[in-house]
């Protein structure tokens, strides 16, 4: 069947593509490639929602600690 699915032969019903989403660890957005959690696994969209159960303090903190490392991902990038 996945098969068939793969080739564009057959759609997989909502529940079989639930299931193929939780056993690649992945949300239905993923795994269709549409939606605003398109690009984000079952883990990243895991982390981002502890994240909001942190208090805004250690949010803050935390965001600083992100920000910063894109920053320099992105300067590393330009001056390559």
């Amino acid at each position: 069947m996945i098969g068939k699915y793969e080739r564009g032969e057959a759609l997989p019903s909502i529940d079989a593509a639930k299931k193929i989403a939780d056993a690649l660890e992945v949300s239905l957005d993923y795994l269709v490639g549409e939606g605003i959690n398109a690009h984000f696994d079952k883990k990243t969209l895991k982390r981002l929602e502890e994240i909001e159960l942190l208090e805004e303090e250690k949010k803050h903190t935390l965001f600083d600690l992100i920000d910063t490392y894109i920053r320099d991902a992105k300067a590393r990038t330009a001056y390559r």
